[in-house]
């Protein structure tokens, strides 16, 4: 199994890699399309699953993914900023104080797809109090998914 990477490459800056035994069509699929997204993107160890996720995964389009949180919700949203299929994403997360950057890359090579995703916070204590921590155990989840779907 691969393994995922996750380093702080600055104080506003984590960047997570991981290499997917799948083409990068499928690996774009999978981080644009609702339902796929809702089978990987929450860590099973977190014990919920999203309540909605919608996906427009186009310039100027929108994502909200809602999670069950005490006795109500929780939602992430913002808006695609650069999508170039197979290759490249960029969305705002607009939920926090200030605005997380987020860019993902898919590079194929002899079918397999190397994922990079960089989140840029607006602060210090934004990148402290981040969910990238949970991305090895997403990124396992998509491993597995892709295996099912290859």
């Amino acid at each position: 199994m691969e393994t995922t990477k996750v380093e702080q490459r600055s104080d506003l800056e984590l960047v997570v890699t991981r290499i997917f035994d799948a083409p990068s069509n499928l690996v774009f699929e999978a981080w644009t399309n609702a339902d796929l997204l809702q089978r990987w993107w929450v860590p099973k160890s977190f014990g919920i699953e999203l309540l909605s996720c919608e996906i427009d995964a186009r310039v100027g389009g929108q994502y909200r993914l809602v999670f069950p949180f005490e006795d109500s919700t929780m939602e992430f949203f913002g808006t695609y900023v650069e999508v170039v299929p197979n290759s490249r994403l960029v969305w705002s997360n607009e939920e926090g104080d200030g605005e997380t950057v987020t860019t993902v890359t898919f590079e194929e090579t002899n079918g397999k797809t190397l994922v990079t995703l960089v989140d840029r916070y607006p602060s210090e204590e934004a990148l402290e109090s981040g969910s990238t921590n949970a991305m090895p155990e997403a990124f396992d989840q998509l491993g597995d998914l892709l295996a099912s779907l290859g």
